[in-house]
């Protein structure tokens, strides 16, 4: 039941993506807020509280809804989890930006493909050069279908019924808003951190299977820790070297000066052709997925 509903998710979700999403970001972020006005009074042990009360609800009350529905007949328990998933995964979130900056590319609209990798970006993209565009695009795909797609199912796939996509995307966004706030953000951060280290492995060995398998490897070993969000380096390390180009490296800012990156990848510089690689990296990588959960479910089903 749980692939039946990945796959009806994925396919609803690319049929007709979620127009609603901005209104729901807004709704979580006016909720997070209220929290950590009510709660943050500078000590960690407030952020735990805070955190509880935000996450408790939704989590637990999306599991006893879905043994309830479970009970009364289990196609209604799969409605759910096919709901629950469309509105957690966002594969097309990202993917409208992406499609759009190779399009804008590949006709010679440098300017708008600009406009577009800084609206992403969040931050002025006019100064960028081609490869620079092409080598941000790379990067910000391979993180987004991580956090958009790989990681919710992984944890759609530990825990029962949808409560496990809930809570990913919901810690996510918690260590978003409140990683920030000191003491009080350290709970948040900490618990989706250890969320992420089983989800961005995973991941990164299913870029490595789709991939170049040995440089993929390879550049996750040696490179990956370099990177400022040490879990989001594994996802680009491998990710780079499973198409062979190469990502991170320092970046001019608007101002003239530099931001220094560390390498990530092997092989060419990025150009406008590894975008095509990279949507077929991550379309291999989801359907690999999607087999071995269901090879998994089969499984489970016979023995």
């Amino acid at each position: 039941m749980s692939v039946v509903a990945i796959i009806a998710a994925l396919l609803l979700e690319q049929w007709r993506p979620l127009i609603e999403r901005k209104a729901y970001h807004a709704l979580l972020a006016r909720w997070a807020t209220w929290l950590a006005n009510t709660f943050n009074a500078g000590q960690s042990h407030h952020g735990r509280v805070a955190w509880l009360v935000a996450i408790a609800p939704p989590v637990l009350g999306s599991l006893v809804l879905y043994y309830v529905l479970l009970w009364v007949h289990p196609l209604l328990a799969l409605a759910l989890n096919i709901a629950a998933l469309y509105v957690t995964l966002g594969f097309r979130q990202f993917s409208h930006y992406f499609t759009a900056i190779q399009l804008e590319l590949k006709g010679g609209d440098l300017d708008r493909a600009r406009a577009l990798i800084g609206t992403w970006r969040g931050e002025s993209a006019q100064h960028r050069t081609k490869e620079e565009v092409v080598r941000l695009a790379i990067e910000e795909a391979l993180a987004a279908s991580h956090h958009h797609v790989f990681a919710v199912l992984f944890w759609y796939m530990v825990l029962p019924g949808p409560s496990g996509a809930i809570l990913y995307r919901l810690a996510g966004f918690l260590a978003r808003r409140w990683g920030t706030q000191g003491p009080f953000g350290l709970f948040a951060t900490r618990v989706y951190t250890a969320m992420e280290w089983p989800a961005v492995r995973l991941t990164a060995i299913a870029f490595a299977i789709v991939g170049d398998f040995e440089d993929a490897i390879y550049c996750w070993r040696t490179q990956a820790a370099a990177w400022a969000d040490a879990n989001l380096g594994i996802v680009l390390a491998s990710g780079a070297g499973a198409i062979g180009v190469r990502l991170g490296m320092p970046l001019a800012d608007a101002e003239g000066g530099v931001e220094p990156r560390p390498d990530l990848g092997l092989g060419e510089t990025a150009d406008v052709a590894f975008l095509d690689s990279t949507v077929g990296l991550v379309w291999r990588a989801l359907v690999v997925w999607v087999f071995l959960l269901a090879l998994l479910t089969m499984a489970r089903i016979l023995g």
